[in-house]
């Protein structure tokens, strides 16, 4: 059950079926085929004696999909709830690393979250796309730089599990111990900024951004100048409205009265 938890909720739903067909006919149907008399005679009633198992398998696979299925609503929501990096540094360690990895796999990348990293680090998630393993340590340390010694702690683990790189995520920043180790390694820095431009970018709705004022809007109501529009003139023939046209010959703007062909009074338009 374990194990089909881990998978998509929707795999875990297709191999309850498989399982169940497979223990109460594929069996027995298996055995009915054998030449040896012995297993041809058992088959049917093996059949029968392992029906009971066949629901227990299809029940088990189906309760570990919707397990699955509610992990993965819940990891939607961390994602799209998310408003900044307040909100970000506000979850706790294990809803940082579901985060992180939601982000990943909403990148085209297959997550295992290995569990194995804990509060104090260690390898949080494994990321597998286009033939690349990458292991991932998330820090959610809301006061401090990660510094060099965990980079390095980090890149040993890279033989060690035969990856191909290393990714650290962060709330804040890393120091420059840290960035220049990394530097012409297969390591990824993600600061807290550029993390939450990876949830800005898959998000189903993008986190609004503020919008700075413009000068206009900040000055006092007294000292704004406002556009004010253009009315259109009275026809000269009938007084009625006249509407502002262009003369398609010779591309110049004039006023054309709005009962025409009634009425074919114009007027100038002047800029």
């Amino acid at each position: 059950m374990d194990i089909v938890a881990a998978l998509p909720w929707p795999v875990g739903l297709v191999l309850g079926v498989v399982a169940f067909l497979v223990i109460r006919y594929g069996i027995g149907a298996y055995l009915s085929s054998v030449p040896t008399g012995v297993f041809r005679q058992i088959g049917p009633a093996l059949s029968n004696s392992l029906a009971p198992f066949s629901w227990l398998a299809l029940i088990a696979c189906w309760l570990a999909a919707g397990y699955s299925f509610t992990k993965a609503q819940r990891r939607k929501k961390l994602l799209e709830t998310q408003t900044g990096l307040e909100s970000v540094s506000a979850m706790d360690w294990r809803d940082f690393e579901r985060l992180v990895g939601e982000a990943f796999r909403r990148r085209g990348y297959a997550v295992e979250e290995t569990g194995l990293g804990g509060a104090d680090g260690g390898t949080d998630l494994i990321l597998r796309k286009d033939r690349r393993t990458e292991l991932v340590q998330c820090k959610q340390w809301r006061q401090r730089q990660v510094k060099a010694s965990v980079v390095r702690e980090m890149w040993g683990l890279v033989s060690h599990h035969k990856a191909d790189g290393v990714k650290i995520v962060c709330v804040g920043d890393f120091t420059r111990d840290a960035k220049e180790f990394a530097q012409g390694k297969a390591i990824d820095l993600i600061s807290g900024q550029q993390l939450l431009e990876m949830i800005r970018e898959v998000q189903s709705v993008p986190v609004s951004r503020s919008v700075p004022a413009s000068p206009v809007s900040s000055q006092p109501a007294s000292m704004r100048t406002t556009k004010q529009p253009q009315t259109a003139p009275a026809c000269p023939r009938c007084g009625g409205t006249m509407l502002r046209r262009t003369n398609k010959a010779t591309n110049v703007a004039f006023y054309g009265c709005s009962g025409f062909p009634k009425c074919r009074g114009t007027l100038e338009a002047k800029n």
